[in-house]
C-alpha cells in the first residue's frame, strides 16, 4: 500500500495506516493481491496452504473449490501455469478470512482462458464467501460482467460511479464511453453500436447510407456506415447477409 498524500483511508470505522506510519503495512480484515505475488518454490500446493491455514477443514475445502484449485493440491508450485499460481496466491490470502480483498490488475498477464476462470473465481468469492472485492483494471471491460459498482477515475478524481449497465449505457462523457468500448456521437448523444439498427428497406425517420466496411468479431459483425449526411456510424450486425457497398437504412434510438 502507498502512503496517502491527502485525506485519510478508513475501513470499518478505523483509519488505515500507511507504510510511513506502520513498520509492516496492512490492516486487519484487508487482503491485498499485488501483481508481483510470490509462492515458495518446489513445495506441494497442499504444503503451501497448510502452513497458512487457520480454517476448519470443511471451510478450507470450500475455499479451495471456490478458487478452483482443489485438483492442484499434489502439484508443486514450479509446475503451475501463471493463472494457477495466481489462484493459489489468492487462496493463501483468503485463508485469513478477510472482509475486503484488493486486487491490482489481476487479469494483466493472463490468457483468455485463465482470465475467464479468474473472473468466475472473483464472482464466487463475493457471492459464496461474502467477501467484498475491489479491483483496479486498465481494461474496464474486465469489470462489466461481475462488478456491482464501477468507479471511473481520471487524473485522480472520480468522474462517474454506478452499476455496470448504467456506466456503460449512459456514460457522462466521451472519455468514459471510450473506456468501455466503441461508441457513436450523434447530435451530442453517445450511442453504442448495438443500439443502432440496420434495415434493408426505407422507413420514416431512418438514415440512408452505405456500408463502407464489414469486420468479423466472432459472435457478431461490425459495420461502418457512411450516411448521406456524411456521418460515419459504427453498427453491430448479427447476420452475415450484408456486405461492404450495400445500401442500407439505419435506425437510431
Amino acid at each position: 500500500m502507498a502512503q496517502a498524500e491527502k485525506g485519510t483511508v478508513s475501513f470499518e470505522g478505523q483509519r488505515v495506516l500507511g507504510p510511513l506510519e506502520k513498520l509492516i503495512p496492512g490492516h486487519p480484515g484487508i487482503a491485498y493481491l499485488s501483481q508481483q505475488f510470490e509462492l515458495p518454490q518446489h513445495l506441494r500446493i497442499e504444503q503451501v496452504l497448510e502452513y497458512a491455514n487457520e480454517l476448519p477443514e470443511e471451510e478450507a475445502q470450500e475455499l479451495f473449490r471456490v478458487c478452483q484449485i482443489d485438483h492442484l493440491m499434489k502439484r508443486k508450485t514450479h509446475q503451475l501455469s501463471g493463472g494457477e499460481r495466481q489462484r493459489i496466491a489468492l487462496a493463501k490470502l483468503l485463508i485469513a478470512s478477510p472482509r475486503l480483498l484488493l486486487l491490482d490488475e489481476p487479469f494483466s498477464n493472463l490468457d483468455m482462458i485463465h482470465k475467464e476462470v479468474l473472473k468466475s473465481v472473483i464472482r464466487d468469492i463475493g457471492q459464496r464467501l461474502d467477501i467484498t472485492c475491489m479491483l483496479v483494471s486498465h481494461d474496464p471491460l474486465d469489470t462489466l460482467s461481475w462488478a456491482d459498482e464501477i468507479l471511473v477515475l481520471r487524473d485522480g478524481k472520480v468522474v462517474q460511479q454506478g452499476p455496470p449497465m448504467q456506466v456503460y449505457q449512459t456514460p457522462v462523457d466521451e472519455y468514459v464511453a471510450g473506456l468501455f468500448g466503441k461508441y457513436n456521437l450523434i447530435d451530442g448523444r453517445i450511442v453504442r453500436p448495438e443500439q443502432i439498427g440496420i434495415l434493408s428497406v426505407e422507413r420514416p425517420g431512418v438514415l440512408k447510407g452505405r456500408i463502407e466496411t464489414m469486420s468479423f468479431w466472432g459472435s457478431f459483425f461490425e459495420a461502418t456506415v457512411l450516411t448521406d449526411s456524411g456521418l460515419y456510424l459504427t453498427v453491430r450486425v448479427w447476420g452475415t447477409s450484408l456486405a461492404a457497398g450495400d445500401l442500407v437504412y439505419v435506425t437510431v434510438p
